[in-house]
Parts: C-alpha cells; structure tokens; sequence
C-alpha cells in the first residue's frame, strides 16, 4: 500500500520547458487538472512533496496555492530526501510512489515501491518505472499518476466520495 507520494516538477508537471521574456523573467506553465491529484491524496490523508531540483519561486508559489507543505528545491540527492521524509513519516521506500522523467530521477524510480513516467520522458527512464503513464508532463500526468495509485488500491471510489461531500 502506498503512504507517500513524492513527485519531480520540471517534466512532470510542466512540458519541462523554461521559457523566458525579454527582461529575463522566467516562466513555467502548470496544468491545472493536476491539482485534483493533489486533492485526492489530501482528502485520503495520504502525505506528498515535491522533490526538485530547481529552486525558483515559481514552484514555491504553486506549491504553496495547493498547500503542499513538503516542498524541497534545489535538491541534488532525491533519495536522500525521500529517506528523510520516509523516517517523518514512517514508513519504508516500499511504501512510497514516485514520479519523474528524466536522469536524476532514475535512483528514486528504482528504490521505491512504486514509480511512474510520463509518456515524454526518454526511453532509457521509463526502463526504470513501474508505470510508463499515457499522458505527457504538463499534459495532466501527475493526476493520472494519482488516479492510478488510487484506482489500484481501490480508492478512488473513496475519493470521490469525500469530494463530492466537500462542495
């Protein structure tokens, strides 16, 4: 059973795109259908973070507007981190599910219990998940992620249920 979920951005998210104005500022775009996933494990009270590389306030402010409280940027070691949180949260990298797509995230893919790709990620990282997703990054895959989780441990029903007597 999975009691963590733990997610890159860039790639996951996003397109893995990084785009720039003419002043220098840089933006990033975030489908909005992935903040059901967010929701989902909320109302299941199932903990997730965000795993990162990058550290930009452009990610602390997406975080924060879905209150995700495990934010960890610029981050070189994602196993380490992982193990910290796993030591917070007691429980084992088995019991944790992943998603990333590209390098540095290939030791997460292969320690935890469960990981995932999105469908754009490169041929050689999807080798190392569990769960190559049919949707790409920035296209809705951390949600298809979470519905997956959910829907395979019968959950989702569950989530649902507890959504729709939220509104």
């Amino acid at each position: 059973m999975i009691k963590l979920v733990l997610t890159d951005i860039d790639g996951v998210w996003t397109d893995g795109g990084m785009y720039y104005d003419q002043t220098g500022n840089e933006w990033k775009k975030f489908n909005t259908s992935d903040s059901a996933g967010v929701l989902f494990l909320r109302l299941l009270e199932i903990p997730m973070g965000i795993i990162t590389g990058e550290n930009t306030e452009i990610v602390r402010s997406r975080a924060e507007k879905l209150k995700i409280t495990e934010l960890h940027m610029g981050i070189k070691n994602k196993l380490e981190t992982a193990k910290t949180l796993c030591e917070k949260y007691g429980v084992s990298l088995k019991e944790v599910a992943y998603i990333g797509d590209d390098i540095n995230d290939i030791p997460m893919l292969d320690s935890v219990g469960f990981s995932a790709c999105p469908a754009n990620a490169p041929d050689y990282v999807k080798s190392h998940a569990t769960l190559v997703l049919k949707k790409k990054g920035g296209d809705g895959a951390f949600r298809e992620f979470v519905e997956y989780i959910l829907e395979d441990e019968d959950l989702f029903e569950k989530a649902m249920e507890l959504y729709l007597k939220s509104i």
